[in-house]
């Protein structure tokens, strides 16, 4: 029987949970740290879980607006801190996988690459 390349439901969940997944999975676990949509997964396993848990401040005796201004005051430096941890965390996943935590700056170093190109051909140096 060949390795899964994908994780199954609960080892998708373990993995958000923080476990490392097998071996076998890097290429799924590099695409989903690196590939196309990673910060708005990221973002969502960060910030979605939290919503009914901060819900609960509605339930405080007192206007509506009360409620939601505790909800706001922890939500809104949740989404300051998520977004800008994004990329340590990016690359402690790589790195508990065994991947090359370089590959999180994949995306930026081509485009760096691509603008290099771009100037040296316009100004001569190509």
């Amino acid at each position: 029987m060949a390795e899964r390349t994908t994780p199954t439901i609960g080892q998708r969940i373990g993995y958000i949970c923080g476990r490392t997944l097998p071996e076998s999975m890097s290429d799924w676990v590099l695409d989903d740290l690196t590939g196309p949509g990673a910060a708005r997964r990221f973002l969502m396993r960060f910030l979605i879980p939290v919503i009914p848990v901060l819900m609960l401040f509605l339930l405080v005796p007192g206007p509506a607006w009360m409620g939601l201004a505790m909800m706001a005051l922890l939500y809104l430096p949740l989404i300051y801190f998520t977004v800008a941890l994004m990329y340590v965390y990016r690359r402690s996943r790589l790195i508990k996988h065994g991947l090359d935590p370089a590959l999180a700056d994949a995306e930026v170093q081509r485009r760096e690459a691509h603008e290099r190109l771009s100037y040296e051909r316009r100004y001569g140096r190509a």
